[in-house]
């Protein structure tokens, strides 16, 4: 029995971090730091780098994730229990204060792991760990109508590529500024996915979204633009001089995009696996296409010249 309910504790904090959303982190923020790497033409040897800055820092940059995702469970209780009742709180297999100290821990970790790498990441990764926290705890801005999908467009898609970025360059050159902001509109939009499932729920309980404002099909025509635009706008960005003229495949990536909308607009069952929906499922994946493409055009581009 002993051993059951340990068994069960241990799950509870591996549910409680949500495995799968960690995997856009350290892939996209290992993607773009290997594209800094390339881009501005470190000496140094990819490999040991690999082991010493690119794995230290992203883990960094997951582990921000995972405690953000610990503090939302914590103070995303009563909206749990009505739509997602096999969460690890809910079900009585973590307790609230157990979550909040985890979520402390995994701050903390994320911060010292920052320190490691330089000053910039660690300002960045902070500012990341600050809309995180903002957006959970009062005045909590969760709860707030449009500043809800900014709070997770901004650090997530901006502040998360700018980061990457700093590990080998300069975060505030046009290009990375440019795919930080590409990633932060596409995220504005494509945030509103996670809210289907949630939607009564957060009717009830104060949260107010754009799906139970609106309803689902009028917030997905909303927010069509958002999720389309920034990259079939990239041909335009190429012309103007804010991307360089390899990037201009990944317009493709408007495909994809359309259909995050599309499938929001039928979007009825809820994959237990990833806690959420076929578009958001989706959505996820695009953003992981889109920085894995970036990085290799980018790495071919540095090695041919």
């Amino acid at each position: 029995m002993f051993i059951l309910k340990q068994r069960k504790h241990i799950k509870g904090y591996i549910d409680l971090i949500r495995p799968f959303t960690l995997l856009a982190p350290i892939f996209v923020s290992s993607f773009i730091m290997i594209a800094s790497f390339f881009q501005n033409k470190i000496s140094d040897d990819l490999f040991n780098l690999f082991w010493t800055t690119i794995l230290p820092a992203s883990f960094s940059i997951a582990i921000l994730n995972a405690a953000s995702n610990a503090l939302n469970q914590a103070t995303d209780v009563k909206v749990d229990k009505i739509s997602k009742p096999y969460r690890p709180i809910v079900r009585g297999d973590i307790s609230l204060k157990e979550a909040k100290i985890f979520s402390i821990i995994l701050y903390t970790i994320a911060l010292l792991l920052s320190f490691t790498i330089n000053f910039t990441f660690t300002i960045i990764v902070f500012l990341i760990a600050i809309f995180t926290v903002t957006y959970s705890l009062p005045p909590r801005l969760k709860d707030k109508l449009f500043l809800n999908q900014i709070w997770i467009a901004v650090p997530r898609g901006l502040f998360g590529i700018l980061a990457s970025w700093s590990v080998f360059g300069n975060p505030i050159e046009k290009l990375p500024l440019t795919i930080g902001f590409i990633v932060m509109t596409f995220l504005i939009g494509g945030s509103i996915t996670k809210d289907i499932i949630d939607c009564e729920a957060d009717k009830k309980t104060g949260t107010i979204t754009l799906i139970n404002t609106y309803g689902i099909e009028k917030a997905a025509l909303m927010t069509l633009p958002f999720i389309v635009l920034p990259f079939a706008y990239i041909p335009i960005l190429i012309e103007i001089g804010l991307l360089n003229s390899y990037l201009w495949v990944l317009s493709f990536l408007a495909i994809p995009a359309y259909l995050v909308f599309h499938l929001m607009l039928s979007d009825k069952k809820t994959s237990r696996i990833f806690e959420n929906t076929p578009s958001w499922i989706l959505m996820y994946c695009t953003y992981l296409l889109f920085a894995f493409g970036f990085s290799l055009l980018t790495i071919f581009n540095s090695i041919s010249i």
